[in-house]
This record gives C-alpha cells, sequence and structure tokens, in this order.
C-alpha cells in the first residue's frame, strides 16, 4: 500500500479558546516563528515540505506524491491518505468537504461537487483509496465528528493523548481530560474505526518510574487499550513554552541513554495485537534543542531489547514483509491464531494467520462485539464489526496473484470466514459490518456484503 501523507492549512489550535495557549511542547503554528507550517509541525518536515509546495491544495499534494511514488518504482495500485496538520476536525465543514472531495478526485480523476460523488466515483477508480485516517484530539471525536469522517471514508483515527495522567494532561495545557481520552476510543471503536494513539514519555514532572507505569497502564486497562501507537518523545523546540522552562533549568531531558532504555522497556509492554507505527518524529535534528538525539531510535532500543533478552512483538515487527527484509526469514507453517481480549467496553477478536515457530505474521482482522452504547443505528441490535482486515506482504497488483507474495493468496476470505461464524455463533450476532476503505468495497461484495450507510453489511445465517 503506498501511503499518501497530505496536510490541511494552518490553523489555530481548537483548545486555545478555552486555555489560552496551545500546549506546553508544541512547535509551529500560524502564531509560531516557523511561519507557514501547521500546528505541531515545523515547516521542515518532508510532508510539510511538499504540502507548501503545493500551497497545501490537496489535489496537488496527492498528484505529486502518486506521481513520486511511481517513479520511485512503487506501485500505487492502492492508496492510504493520513491527513495531517493540526485538528483537521475544528476546520469549517465546507473546507473540510472541499479538502476531503479533491483527495478522492486525484485518485478517481473526476470533477465532483460532493463527498459523497467524490466518494461514488472513488470506488470505481482505478487507483484504489483503501483508506484515509485523520490526526484528531480526544474533543475533536465526538458523535458528529465520527459521523462526518464515516462519510469521508475515514477508516482509522489517530488520536492525540500524550499522556494517560490527569496532573500532566493539565499541566501541558492538553485543553481536555483523561476521562474524554477514554470515552473518544470507547465512541471511535464502537463505530468500527481503528484507533492509533499518539504517546509522548519525556514530559515535564514524569520521571521515569512513572512513564513506565504508564504504559503498563496503556496497554492493560480496558478502558485504552489502542490498536496502535505512535511514540513520542518530547522535544525541546525553539519558541515553545517547554523551550522557556528548558532554558531556565526547569526542564531537563532524559539522557540518551536512558531514553534508548525507556523506550526499549515500553516496546517489551506491547501486547501483540497493537502495531506501533512510528517512533519519534520527523522533525529534522538540527531544529531539536533537546529530547532525542539519535534518528534511528527503534533499532537502538530493539538492540537494547537484545541485550535485555526482551522481545517486541507488535504486529509491525512480526509482519512477513518486515521479517524478510531484515532476517530473510520466510513463513513455512502458518496456522489460524485467535486472541481475546476486553476492550472500552466491547468484546475483541484479534485472529491472524502466524507461523509460531517464526513468529512471523500473514494477516489479520480485528472483530469487534460493540458496547451497548454504540450510537450508529446500522449497528445496533446484534452486530459485530470487523474493523480491520489486512494481509501483509509485498504490494501485489489488484489483479494479479504471486505465488511467493502474500496478498490476494486467499488469507483474507478465510480470516472473514472465521470471522463470520464467531460472530454468528459466540456474538449470538444476526448481522455483520465492515468498516471499509472506499476502494476494497466491492472485495467485501463479492463475498455477500452489500453498502448500507457507511458500512459494509451482511446478514449472518446458520451456514
Amino acid at each position: 500500500i503506498a501511503v499518501v501523507a497530505v496536510m490541511c492549512k494552518p490553523h489555530r489550535c481548537p483548545h486555545i479558546a478555552m486555555t489560552g495557549n496551545i500546549c506546553v511542547y508544541c512547535p509551529g503554528g500560524p502564531d509560531s516563528d516557523f511561519e507557514y507550517s501547521t500546528q505541531s509541525y515545523t515547516g521542515y518536515e518532508p510532508t510539510s515540505m511538499r504540502a507548501i509546495r503545493a500551497r497545501y491544495n490537496p489535489y496537488l499534494q496527492t498528484r505529486h506524491r502518486v506521481e513520486q511514488l511511481k517513479q520511485l518504482g512503487h506501485s500505487v495500485d492502492k492508496v492510504e491518505f493520513i491527513v495531517m496538520g493540526g485538528t483537521f476536525m475544528c476546520l469549517s465543514e465546507e473546507y473540510r468537504d472541499f479538502f476531503i472531495r479533491n483527495l478522492h478526485d486525484a485518485l478517481s480523476g473526476h470533477t465532483s461537487n460532493s463527498v459523497a460523488e467524490a466518494v461514488k466515483y472513488s470506488e470505481k477508480s482505478r487507483t484504489k483509496c483503501i483508506g484515509i485516517t485523520i490526526e484528531t484530539r480526544p474533543d475533536y471525536c465526538l458523535r458528529k465528528h465520527l459521523s462526518d469522517m464515516l462519510a469521508y471514508g475515514c477508516t482509522r483515527l489517530e488520536i492525540g493523548v500524550q499522556s494517560v495522567f490527569e496532573d500532566v494532561a493539565r499541566d501541558t495545557n492538553r485543553g481536555h481530560t483523561v476521562k474524554a481520552v477514554c470515552e473518544s476510543f470507547q465512541m471511535s471503536k464502537d463505530a468500527g474505526f481503528k484507533v492509533v494513539s499518539h504517546m509522548m514519555p519525556d514530559l515535564p514532572n514524569v520521571g521515569l518510574e512513572r512513564d513506565i507505569q504508564q504504559f503498563v497502564e496503556f496497554f492493560e486497562n480496558p478502558a485504552f487499550r489502542p490498536d496502535g501507537l505512535k511514540l513520542y518523545p518530547t522535544l525541546v523546540i525553539r519558541g515553545t513554552g517547554l523551550y522557556e522552562l528548558w532554558k531556565t533549568g526547569r526542564y531537563k531531558s532524559y539522557p540518551p541513554s536512558t531514553l534508548v532504555d525507556l523506550v526499549a522497556r515500553i516496546l517489551a509492554l506491547i501486547p501483540p495485537w497493537t502495531r506501533v507505527y512510528r517512533v519519534q518524529r520527523d522533525i529534522p535534528m538540527p531544529l531539536v534543542t533537546s529530547g532525542v538525539e539519535h534518528g534511528n531510535l527503534r533499532e537502538l532500543a530493539l538492540a537494547r531489547m537484545k541485550d535485555l533478552g526482551t522481545q517486541c512483538r507488535d504486529v509491525r515487527t512480526r509482519e512477513v514483509g518486515i521479517q524478510e527484509i531484515h532476517h530473510k526469514v520466510r513463513p513455512y507453517e502458518v496456522e489460524l491464531i485467535r486472541r481475546d481480549y476486553v476492550a472500552n467496553k466491547g468484546w475483541e477478536t484479534f485472529l491472524s494467520y502466524e507461523d509460531p515457530e517464526q513468529d512471523i505474521l500473514v494477516g489479520l482482522l480485528r472483530l469487534r462485539k460493540c458496547s451497548e452504547e454504540t450510537y450508529r443505528l446500522e449497528l445496533k441490535g446484534g452486530c459485530s464489526i470487523v474493523r480491520e482486515l489486512h494481509v501483509y506482504g509485498s504490494v501485489v497488483p489488484v489483479h494479479a496473484r504471486e505465488v511467493t507474495k502474500f496478498q490476494h493468496q486467499g488469507f483474507g476470505m478465510l480470516l472473514m470466514e472465521e470471522a463470520e461464524r464467531i460472530a454468528f455463533e459466540e456474538h449470538g450476532s444476526t448481522k455483520m459490518a465492515v468498516i471499509s476503505g472506499v476502494g476494497t468495497r466491492n472485495y467485501y461484495r463479492k463475498i455477500g456484503y452489500e453498502l448500507e450507510g457507511p458500512y459494509m453489511t451482511k446478514s449472518l445465517i446458520k451456514s
């Protein structure tokens, strides 16, 4: 899958109105000395620079990036968008519609007048949009926002959590409570979204022991338990409130070796159903005054884990493509593995095809029996939802089958069959829903699903 990151126009953070200021560590934004950058970016990250070159026009950002990826030799049959650049959902509805419409139009080549029309043409496009990820905050993740995002074809949310401690959220001026985080996680998962959270170790007044404690809490407390994680150790960047604290000696970053140790200990805590998408921001090193001193933090942490005799068992480390590239290991005997856990008042089942001997993951499916409190009418009354179906491996064009590659080998169908069985026999559901990227809806149509609202659904009967 080709990932295309796009940025919305620079705008002020929505919680300035309530708290009087942005978060204490946050660089960039319209009021910063990094001119023309979006909130929480400096304007010098690769994505920011591409966005600025296109003057934040979503259509041009997409076209340029897709062309670039093609010329680098990537297969651009399937595109996943990531919408970055501050809190997208706090912008006006007109602007958001314009932005999302242009993302779909850039793939389908059609010029549409509404999001619904753009999505309809995007479904049939040759370059498929298999999902959109939107970065947001817990207080911009309410029912209205979730419904809008479903209409956009969004399938994954990245929610800025940063810390699970109420006092830290308050002192860093987050502008929302930890309770809001738990509520947004539950509402998002009950609407079928995958939830990736941004976490920041090394915030002011935390300390090493509390940092480790917060990650134990984060993965073991059913009120959190995200599907994915982006780990961003705190950086001190000029022009921020944190920079002033650092300058006067009231804040001090961890020494480099302590940080590597901490990241190694965090990675060892991660359950096998969570994926670590990123370790550290892509803010260029010269702009960082204090914080992370190495550009390859994950690599150093994994090396440290080897010394400690611990393992990172997250989805990314185990997926077949990564294992093949780094360790030249290929799966030999693949079997279906099932893990059940409770999260956000719902029953989660993580199904995967794995080679347990070598610990390699070939494909995965996330199934949820929603909590009683789900607000989407399509999901009420005995309905289970597939929140993610993913077969890993190198990108294979949609109509091709290659013997050595793992996509399009039927693992997806097998996972869906098992999920339908669990939903019917164990959840007691009469209906199955899938939150599907716009471009993958036809895949589900082939196996008996039809569009109902933003979901693909199917009635379950005894087979």
